[in-house]
């Protein structure tokens, strides 16, 4: 079965279900897509995967998702909301401490870039502790860094409504490899004045549809998989090599200073 969290009653829970709990953000993601965009996707990428696994009998339940990560680099831009790498960690932390005391396995579906370090710290040390606890990217093998045709396209995809075509720009295209030093340490606007990274003007709902699919794909496989990387990263054995997760760019060293 699966139920979301927020809308069901505690005798209405499975035992020791699994718990996917979406990851998100409130950062700017130019001037097309809305701030809530990362939370977006995280939540429908949960949302589809605990349906699909439901259907192969497993008892899955979404919690709310978590709206707000680390985005220091994206803090020139009003609107954006970060609460820094600590204190997500610390967040996840109790989270999962309150969750384990019900739940099964739980799974942090993550759709920002810049809560890794914060993962990667909560988690090792919660495995520690003995919680069966893992996270998994919402990735694409071809996806662009921030902004740009992949989130749009899922956008298009999930709702139509929420991107504002008018306003669709090309971003910076230079390859993320030689922007990550003044992204790290000026932020993402020092790059790109759209704070768009990549170029979403092709974008359409059909690629989105596409590129969701592959996320969920993945997600799904890599839960089914149950094999966790040193980051306590869950692994997608169907690829060669564990993707970097995205979309979005790599943390900022700023990110701690908000």
């Amino acid at each position: 079965m699966h139920g979301e969290l927020a809308y069901s009653t505690w005798p209405a829970l499975p035992p020791t279900p699994v718990v996917l709990v979406p990851l998100g953000s409130t950062e700017q993601h130019g001037p097309h897509l809305p701030f809530s965009t990362d939370t977006i996707i995280a939540s429908a990428v949960a949302q589809r995967v605990a349906t699909d696994l439901s259907i192969r009998g497993h008892c899955v339940v979404v919690a709310p998702a978590l709206p707000y990560g680390a985005s220091g680099e994206h803090q020139n831009f009003p609107g954006t909301v970060s609460i820094g790498t600590e204190a997500l960690a610390m967040v996840i932390i109790e989270l999962v401490r309150s969750l384990s005391t019900w739940a099964g396995r739980i799974v942090l579906v993550n759709g920002h870039g810049g809560n890794l370090a914060a993962l990667t710290a909560s988690v090792s040390l919660l495995r520690g502790e003995g919680h069966a606890v893992a996270w998994a990217p919402c990735t694409v093998a071809r996806g662009d860094a921030h902004a740009g045709l992949t989130e749009t396209s899922i956008l298009l995809h999930l709702d139509a409504k929420l991107v504002d075509l008018a306003s669709v720009v090309p971003g910076a295209t230079t390859p993320m490899s030689a922007l990550l030093g003044r992204l790290k340490s000026e932020g993402v606007r020092a790059v790109s004045p759209t704070g768009i990274l990549g170029d979403p003007t092709g974008a359409t709902a059909t690629t989105g549809a596409a590129f969701m699919s592959e996320m969920c794909e993945g997600v799904q496989r890599r839960i089914l998989d149950e094999s966790i990387d040193p980051r306590g990263c869950l692994r997608d054995l169907a690829r060669s090599t564990t993707p970097a997760p995205a979309p979005a760019p790599a943390p900022a060293a700023r990110e701690d200073r908000t």
